[in-house]
């Protein structure tokens, strides 16, 4: 996943780092399965985001992290006080005389678990979103980021932004948390903190923990099976938008406590996990995301990307899991996503498709995708100009002759027409 919002985030930034520098800062310390397709041969993973005349999905290698269940720990609740909504850093850490390190060789693939950790490279963050349930009945559900930038100071500006839905009071929340700490480069786990947010792992378990508003979150969620590695390898090619490396941990078991105004409850539920980064190129572009944990235990994101002149297409994917098996790419024609009305911002006029059908062919799988909250839109940014939608949907339908339904987040990004002359300037997406 990535947003436009991240080099908008940077140039704020630079410009945060030159404010502070006058005014003062904190710093804070396995064998791969082809799954049913039309009658047509599986194409080459080189063609996977080339249309073909026949829809047909090909299978995805197994990645090298071959974990796959990993047993639910024992909750220890913990609590701090709740985080102002949007901190601003007052005193700046002193300034390094040593140039930024190289970055790391690329690698022709993520590998696991090193790639858990945080990089040397200009972008990169760590995604999760999450539907939970309390010991009484109250549906939440959450999407928690933390993005993280290499400047060449040795600074690593970081920004967390987080969504929270109550889903029976109709509450939407957003709040946001940034810091300016130096660069920590981590393998095989990463801890990042943000004030009293906080989220770690090291691909077996994470633990995040989070407040706002009346709510204060502590989770922990265990990973059930292998990570998948989008476009095959986990090295995403979006034609002109760029490339990205990216892989999802799609099926995550969480558990903790969910305190409002105080009194806690124990909280169940089901989360999923991003993690992308690279050397972005800049384009005015944007996309619809999709990540949707189904009751037959499967798992599906589909990513449709275009360019914001016009709508032009430039790619759409997408990546199956079976409940069993391994993980397989869907290629763009077999995919139709498709918007069946709007929502229209009272807080920045952009005009958002809202529900959508989802039909995939080679799964026999036809879905319809409501949101569980209209206004979900993140627009009160201190740090970026530039509003996106992102809120949990349900989905119901069918695959083959068996219902279906499940449990997801939709993200949109390029709907803000606002600030046209800044979302030029944005890196790739998911």
């Amino acid at each position: 996943m990535l947003k436009p919002i991240l080099t908008l985030f940077l140039l704020t930034c630079v410009w945060l780092v030159l404010a502070v520098s006058h005014a003062g800062c904190r710093q804070d310390p396995t064998g791969p399965t082809v799954l049913p397709t039309p009658a047509s041969e599986v194409q080459p993973r080189a063609d996977a985001l080339t249309p073909t005349a026949t829809p047909t999905l090909t299978p995805t290698p197994a990645p090298t992290d071959t974990r796959a269940v990993v047993p639910t720990p024992t909750h220890t609740p913990a609590h701090t006080p709740a985080p102002t909504d949007t901190p601003v850093p007052t005193h700046p850490p002193p300034p390094t005389t040593s140039p930024i390190p190289i970055p790391e060789s690329r690698n022709l693939s993520v590998q696991l678990p090193g790639d858990e950790g945080a990089h040397l490279t200009p972008a990169e963050w760590w995604y999760f979103n999450g539907h939970l349930t309390t010991e009484d009945g109250q549906e939440y559900s959450f999407h928690f980021v933390t993005f993280q930038l290499v400047l060449p100071s040795g600074l690593t500006p970081r920004l967390a932004q987080l969504s929270w839905a109550d889903h029976s009071k109709g509450i939407h929340l957003t709040a946001e948390q940034a810091d300016l700490p130096l660069l920590n480069k981590s393998t095989g786990s990463f801890d990042l903190r943000l004030f009293n947010w906080s989220m770690s792992g090291d691909g077996s378990e994470y633990s995040l923990e989070f407040q706002t508003g009346d709510y204060d979150v502590t989770l922990r969620a265990t990973s059930q099976k292998p990570a998948t590695l989008h476009d095959g390898n986990g090295l995403v090619d979006l034609g002109i938008a760029g490339k990205t490396y990216y892989y999802s941990r799609t099926d995550l078991k969480a558990s903790g406590v969910v305190s409002v105004a105080g009194q806690p409850q124990e909280a169940s539920g089901t989360a999923w996990m991003d993690h992308q980064w690279g050397d972005f190129s800049t384009r005015a572009i944007g996309w619809d995301w999709l990540s949707l944990n189904l009751n037959d235990g499967s798992e599906l994101m589909i990513s449709v990307v275009w360019e914001q002149d016009g709508h032009k297409p430039i790619t759409t994917y997408g990546t199956y899991v079976p409940a069993d098996g391994e993980a397989a790419h869907i290629p763009g024609d077999a995919i139709a996503f498709t918007p069946t009305g709007s929502w229209s911002s009272e807080a920045t006029g952009a005009e958002y498709p809202m529900g959508w059908t989802l039909r995939i062919e080679p799964l026999e799988m036809h879905l319809t995708l409501t949101p569980v909250m209209t206004d979900a839109e993140f627009a009160a940014s201190a740090f970026i100009p530039v509003a996106y939608w992102e809120g949990a949907v349900t989905a119901e339908g069918v695959r083959g002759q068996s219902a279906i339904t499940g449990k997801g987040f939709v993200e949109m990004v390029g709907y803000d027409a606002r600030s046209p002359s800044l979302a030029a300037s944005t890196p790739v997406p998911r």
